[in-house]
């Protein structure tokens, strides 16, 4: 068996954490035909088909699916390698974006990490919602951002986070008819999370109240104003998390990615912030 070239498994999970072969391309820093020829080389070495192709995108094997966890930990032992050598060296900006809600439950503890191995990085912080930072992400006014994905295709997916109906212990909003509910501005994905599944349900609703802000919502709901559609990870403990015994339905999960722009492929810095993001938020999410 030949040995397994990194620049090899580096493209082979490229596409599998892209989705596609012309997704992994740029992330890789390879042309699409050049990811492709790759991925022949792995599967000749291994002597395994490890990808197939459905309508849409490519798709494990179950032999690209065991080759996958020792791809990933090979590729971990080897930047952890570089950076021993190399991390104290690495200099200059990212400009990273991310909403609140996930801010302080999954973004803090990267960049503490971060801040650790490469102090003379500079980072520049934006939250804002994913509607906003998305199309920033595309116009190149941001680096790296950890966004709710509007569509497959969008960035690197991590994980799935919940969604869950909030209300106060203090007021019984979910009795009210038609159901009181506070939503993000008209484009967000939790406010058409939650009117989808009270569709489904047929339960009337009004909305009462709209803010762009996971503090506005959460005021909201405080003050016995509506209930909400919040991510899990950012509902406080002093409020109420309901369900099914409340007559609400269930919600569509979000799907959590980190998204980056076309114009910091090549940067070392952002580089090395995108793996750690990839490598940290996917495993604490398992």
């Amino acid at each position: 068996m030949q040995d397994l070239q990194i620049d090899w498994l580096k493209c082979f999970v490229a596409v599998v954490d892209t989705g596609s072969l012309s997704n992994a391309a740029p992330e890789v820093h390879r042309s699409q035909s050049a990811v492709s020829m790759q991925l022949k080389k792995l599967e000749a070495a291994v002597g395994r088909q490890l990808l197939v192709r459905d309508a849409r995108q490519q798709q494990l094997t179950p032999d690209g699916q065991l080759l996958l966890g020792y791809a990933r930990r090979i590729l971990d032992l080897h930047n952890d390698a570089q950076q021993v050598f190399h991390g104290d060296e690495l200099t200059g900006r990212i400009r990273l974006g991310v909403p609140d809600d996930y801010a302080a439950r999954y973004l803090t503890p990267v960049l503490k990490r971060f801040a650790l191995r490469y102090g003379a990085v500079e980072i520049e912080l934006d939250c804002e919602q994913s509607t906003l930072l998305i199309p920033r992400i595309e116009r190149n006014d941001l680096d790296l951002a950890l966004v709710s994905r509007d569509h497959a295709r969008r960035g690197t997916l991590l994980f799935h986070e919940p969604m869950v109906w909030v209300g106060s212990p203090q007021f019984d909003i979910w009795r009210r008819d038609p159901l009181p509910i506070a939503t993000y501005e008209s484009t967000s994905l939790a406010r058409r999370c939650a009117i989808n599944s009270l569709a489904l349900q047929g339960r009337d609703y009004r909305v009462v109240y709209n803010s762009s802000s996971l503090a506005g919502q959460i005021a909201a709901v405080e003050s016995g104003l509506a209930v909400a559609v919040l991510t899990r990870c950012s509902v406080p403990e002093h409020l109420e998390i309901l369900g099914a015994e409340h007559g609400l339905g269930p919600l569509e999960p979000m799907a959590v990615a980190v998204y980056r722009s076309r114009a910091s492929q090549g940067s070392q810095p952002v580089d090395r912030l995108h793996g750690l993001l990839v490598k940290t938020l996917r495993v604490a999410a398992t």
